[in-house]
């Protein structure tokens, strides 16, 4: 069966606040390299949360170009917040982008745990709680809510496991840059085995192609062996500012690693 790629619209960022790149165009650019589904951060759909022309023309334009709605990332409707007030307003936000996931026919949501580095057990029981509400939504719209380690206490491993495993359903945005210093190749053993999709995270690209700042061929073998068969994905953050060149770039890479 062959591999299955796509590519995250927060790798492009820069082409859209710069207007170098609009929604169409990064449709079109999944067609043109031949990309699995679409995988929009949640800045390029926010139209969407106040125009159903909008949210319907999306929807159409993945339509028309065969491309599914993977994984939709989502900033600002994490779990934790200190106050009751905060958590239910970022909950809120939350169930708003489950309705567009829906609408979009997304397959899977990510949303932070939120929350300090530190996670104390009354700061887990929100976070579990949190999940739990949110995944039993999603669960009637056909959708997967995954965790990422991206910030706070998801950037230990030993959280991202603790979580994984206190809440039914959860599964993994598994992220192969976002760890805390030190601690990378030791999570990536951890937590490949809840991993229900992947960032694989590039910065610079040496002469041969190759990522010279992380070892992603031990990443592919990890995941691989912990018998990952999902859809491999790519933010890529440049820094030599070219977005469209490092996503070409970083799917060759992850093409030669898995033998494509």
């Amino acid at each position: 069966m062959p591999q299955r790629y796509s590519i995250c619209s927060y790798s492009f960022r820069h082409s859209f606040e710069n207007a170098s790149m609009d929604y169409p165009g990064y449709v079109a650019f999944h067609q043109r390299h031949g990309f699995s589904q679409l995988d929009p951060w949640m800045k390029h759909l926010e139209p969407a949360l106040e125009d159903s022309a909008w949210l319907a023309d999306a929807k159409k334009m993945a339509d028309d170009a065969g491309l599914p709605y993977g994984c939709i990332a989502v900033d600002g409707g994490h779990i934790y917040e200190p106050s009751a007030a905060e958590r239910a307003a970022r909950r809120e936000m939350a169930y708003r982008w489950l309705d567009v996931a829906a609408a979009l026919g997304a397959s899977q949501v990510r949303i932070d745990s939120g929350g300090p580095e530190e996670l104390t057990d009354e700061i887990c029981k929100h976070i579990v709680d949190g999940y739990n509400d949110l995944i039993s939504r999603a669960r009637e719209m056909g959708l997967e809510i995954l965790v990422e380690n991206h910030w706070g206490p998801t950037m230990h491993p030993e959280n991202t496991k603790r979580l994984l495993e206190a809440v039914d359903g959860l599964g993994l945005l598994f992220d192969t840059n976002n760890w805390a210093p030190g601690k990378r190749e030791t999570a990536w053993t951890m937590c490949a085995p809840y991993a229900r999709h992947t960032h694989f995270k590039t910065f610079s690209f040496d002469s041969q192609g190759n990522e010279p700042s992380v070892n992603l061929q031990q990443a592919f073998r990890i995941l691989l062996d912990s018998g990952y068969d999902g859809v491999w994905g790519i933010e890529s953050v440049p820094t030599d500012g070219d977005e469209e060149g490092a996503a070409v770039k970083t799917l060759a890479l992850m093409k030669r690693a898995l033998g494509e």
